[in-house]
């Protein structure tokens, strides 16, 4: 190992996160943690020279054990003790029972609507609005998450813009809550996901993400292995990376903002330059209504039974 390698290793070991970027990273609800910490000792935590308790980034995969352990139905007291041999050995000898893990609360959800949502934007008060979407998450599942929830709460934020009763800077506090919190529950699904792999990416314009991170969670979720590029890739590096990596779909995100001659030039280009094993998937509200060579997508729902098409068309062919 060279010198700057190893300086990087023990870098990134003795890096600390805060308790919220704990609780993102793992999917674990804040309250939770302190009160494991409290009544178990788990997770320790480090004291900066401010006073601020700092949590060692190596306690990330253990915890995301311990939630997948609760969610197969072990107890906290249990398993938040355990040697890591001995949750190990509990994870092993019980089944995965439950297809789409979810957040572990200390106690019941707060359920609140669109407008006590929106009250949070307004305040940029990220860690009630975090646990609030959290708790939803734990009560409804990915897919009614995402639409009962999610995208109600982006069309409020987005008309309060349009009706000048709130700020861009509440839309982009709101996109960038959402999408660190999306990234954060799609994370367990990936570890876990042995489907057919699906690159997902926007076109060159199309700098909206909320969209595609939504679907890339959907597709993760129904066992999809995923491969986020992100905002605005050049059409052939997709096409190019798509066959490089053997991927059965390309899945494009497409906002109202970008629909038009260009964006429909750059999906036949990408059609085109992809072989003809590899489905197109063309979903977001600039999506053409039908298109020969593409599969259209207009919700998430549809989107969900997709992945599922997707993964019985590969079964069946292997």
């Amino acid at each position: 190992m060279t010198p700057t390698i190893a300086r990087r290793t023990e870098a990134a070991a003795g890096a600390r996160l805060s308790i919220g970027a704990l609780s993102r990273a793992t999917g674990i609800p804040v309250e939770t943690l302190r009160t494991w910490e409290n009544r178990y000792g788990y997770p320790v935590p480090e004291r900066k020279p401010s006073g601020h308790r700092v949590y060692a980034l190596a306690s990330v995969p253990r915890l995301r054990r311990i939630a997948e352990a609760l969610s197969r139905g072990h107890r906290a007291g249990e398993v938040v003790r355990a040697s890591d041999g001995d949750l190990e050995a509990l994870l092993g000898a019980t089944p995965d029972a439950t297809p789409e893990p979810a957040p572990v609360h200390a106690g019941a959800a707060e359920t609140v609507g669109i407008p006590e949502l929106l009250e949070t934007v307004e305040r940029f008060d990220a860690d009630r609005l975090t646990r609030i979407l959290l708790g939803d998450w734990a009560r409804l599942g990915p897919l009614g998450f995402l639409e009962t929830r999610i995208v109600p709460l982006i069309c409020a934020v987005g008309s309060g813009w349009e009706e000048g009763k709130l700020e861009i800077r509440h839309e982009h506090f709101l996109s960038e809550r959402i999408g660190d919190l999306l990234r954060s529950l799609r994370l367990p699904f990936e570890e876990r996901a042995h489907g057919p792999l699906v690159v997902l990416g926007s076109l060159p314009g199309e700098a909206h993400a909320l969209g595609l991170q939504m679907a890339a969670l959907v597709l993760s979720a129904g066992g999809c292995r995923v491969l986020f590029l992100g905002t605005e890739v050049p059409v052939p590096e997709m096409a190019a990376l798509a066959k490089d990596m053997g991927a059965r779909a390309v899945a494009l995100s497409v906002s109202s903002a970008t629909r038009g001659a260009a964006t429909s030039g750059h999906i036949r280009r990408l059609r085109e330059m992809l072989p003809k094993r590899v489905r197109l998937l063309v979903g977001g509200e600039g999506a053409p209504k039908e298109a020969p060579g593409f599969d259209i997508i207009h919700d998430l729902s549809t989107l969900d039974a997709w992945s599922r098409r997707l993964q019985a068309e590969a079964a069946t062919a292997s």
